[in-house]
């Protein structure tokens, strides 16, 4: 039951290194989104968040169908970047990492933008009367504050990264060894006659990544409550 197949294990690895690139792509993004949501007002303000969060309500196949519209080779932007820079994104790994990394960002932002939130607007207002520009108030005093926040969110997303199946399947189908993910590669494996073997070994697999995650995610919000309240 637990010997994994060199298939098996090549689905888990590119699980692994699609929910790494996505996360660590998407994580200046989300600190920035995150930041703006938590500390200006302006107006649109409502529908940028709105936005943010509409991964986590629209299907999956919803997302991952515009995504193919965008990102295809005949898509807007997706020809485009095929023609001028060489990079394709539909049908390869860098895909997957693509609809990975949009699924996982609202997960990702949200701790973020609450430990931001939570942080002392005083602290930011001393330094900026020391004579410290924005950006190194933010650099030295708002994100070292929310740390614990940002490394939750990465947590988060890097295991909804790990999960996804839908938008993913969608955007860059299931070929094997390029975006055959372990979620895809379960859902194969289940229609196959004897496949139940191999499916239930990337089922405990794909449960022992997400419970690490989660206990991970748990840990460092204890961790940033902690630490804004001075213990």
């Amino acid at each position: 039951m637990l010997d994994i197949s060199p298939a098996e294990w090549t689905a888990i690895l590119l699980s692994l290194r699609v929910a790494v690139i996505a996360t660590l792509v998407a994580t200046p993004f989300g600190i920035a989104l995150a930041w703006l949501l938590a500390r200006r007002d302006f107006w649109g303000k409502s529908v940028l968040d709105a936005l943010v969060h509409l991964p986590l309500v629209l299907p999956p196949v919803v997302t991952g169908y515009l995504l193919l519209l965008t990102f295809g080779r005949r898509g807007l932007v997706g020809g485009f970047l095929a023609d001028t820079l060489g990079i394709v994104f539909a049908f390869r790994w860098t895909g997957a990492a693509l609809a990975c990394g949009l699924m996982s960002f609202p997960l990702l932002v949200r701790p973020m933008r609450l430990s931001i939130e939570a942080i002392d607007r005083r602290l930011e207002q001393a330094a900026e009367t020391l004579g410290a520009t924005p950006f190194k108030v933010f650099f030295t005093v708002t994100l070292p504050l929310a740390l614990p926040g940002v490394l939750a969110g990465m947590v988060l997303g890097f295991a909804k990264a790990i999960g996804e199946f839908g938008a993913t399947i969608t955007f860059v189908s299931n070929i094997p060894g390029e975006t055959q993910t372990i979620s895809s590669a379960i859902y194969s494996l289940i229609q196959t006659p004897d496949g139940d073997a191999a499916a239930g070994r990337l089922v405990i697999v794909s449960i022992v990544l997400a419970l690490g995650a989660l206990i991970a995610a748990e840990w460092f919000a204890r961790r940033a409550t902690a630490r804004l309240h001075g213990n």
